[in-house]
């Protein structure tokens, strides 16, 4: 059964999409993509149905990367069907667990900067009303973050897979 990654940020337009589509590729490339699936969502309604920010793509592009998907919001359901909940910053992260009534899910919440190897940022940074150079930078974050979380990811499946049934 394949990992389920949700990355979330405020609208689901710059930091979760590029997220997504960094580890899409990532999993791609390492041949992973029957064992994890990935999915972005924004904590806020304010973009529904909108495709990444055109400056973010921009920025994307030039790494090589295209931004699919269109903006959605996170919901309940999402906290039981996704086993990583990935916020981008620490006010996401509390609007998450907001969503957790019984509170059964919250260990699966998590801040995507943990995940970094090299950059030492507690969040990712919301670039949106930012210059350009700030979508260069939160995309260097999260290609770290990306490449940290696919690292654990791997190594607990591998973990959970050893284990002899029961």
């Amino acid at each position: 059964m394949p990992v389920r990654l949700l990355f979330v940020c405020l609208g689901n337009i710059c930091r979760s999409p590029s997220a997504e589509n960094l580890m899409n590729r990532l999993l791609r490339e390492r041949q992973l993509t029957n064992q994890v699936i990935c999915d972005s969502a924004g904590t806020s309604a304010y973009h529904l149905g909108s495709p990444p920010d055109s400056r973010m793509a921009a920025a994307a592009a030039q790494r090589g990367l295209q931004l699919l998907g269109r903006a959605r919001q996170i919901v309940p359901k999402d906290l039981q069907r996704f086993d990583w909940i990935l916020a981008m910053d620490r006010q996401n992260y509390e609007d998450i667990l907001t969503l957790d009534l019984s509170g059964q899910y919250w260990y699966k919440v998590k801040l995507m900067c943990d995940f970094c190897r090299r950059h030492g940022e507690q969040e990712v940074p919301d670039p949106y009303y930012g210059e350009v150079d700030g979508f260069h930078d939160v995309l260097e974050l999260l290609e770290d973050a990306c490449g940290g979380l696919l690292e654990v990811v791997v190594r607990e499946s591998e973990s959970v897979s050893a284990m002899p049934p029961s």
